[in-house]
């Protein structure tokens, strides 16, 4: 499974990547295997404020509807748009063409996990 070391996780199974004073979201290689071929993706608008823990869009698949959660705070200064004509793109390439949410990052992140806890996290899931 693959699991970025450069990254930090929610429980919730999205991943951030920190780029100074803004963030990139994305869900999990993890998330999408679990969901199967996503065949559509609603994201938030830019402008929208997003706060960590709370809904900020959802992704369908051939198995499941599947709420996404922000894992930090933030304004949207941009959403993934290639996603809305190819949604296969987050099970293709979930932590590079298939990120979907940039952040203007309000204050700092907190409660997220680094690459190892998420993975002992995704394996006792896993043996459940």
């Amino acid at each position: 499974m693959s699991i970025k070391k450069d990254l930090l996780y929610a429980a919730t199974h999205e991943w951030v990547r920190i780029e100074g004073a803004e963030a990139v979201i994305g869900i999990t290689h993890f998330a999408q295997e679990q969901l199967g071929d996503i065949t559509f993706v609603e994201l938030p608008q830019v402008g929208d404020s997003l706060e960590a823990g709370k809904e900020m869009g959802s992704v369908e698949s051939v198995k499941a509807a599947s709420d996404l959660y922000s894992p930090v705070s933030g304004e949207v200064l941009a959403v993934n748009t290639a996603l809305e004509d190819a949604p296969e793109k987050v099970n293709a390439s979930p932590y590079e063409e298939g990120w979907l949410v940039r952040l203007r990052l309000k204050g700092a992140p907190s409660g997220l996990l680094d690459a190892e806890a998420y993975a002992g996290a995704v394996a006792s899931e896993e043996n459940h």
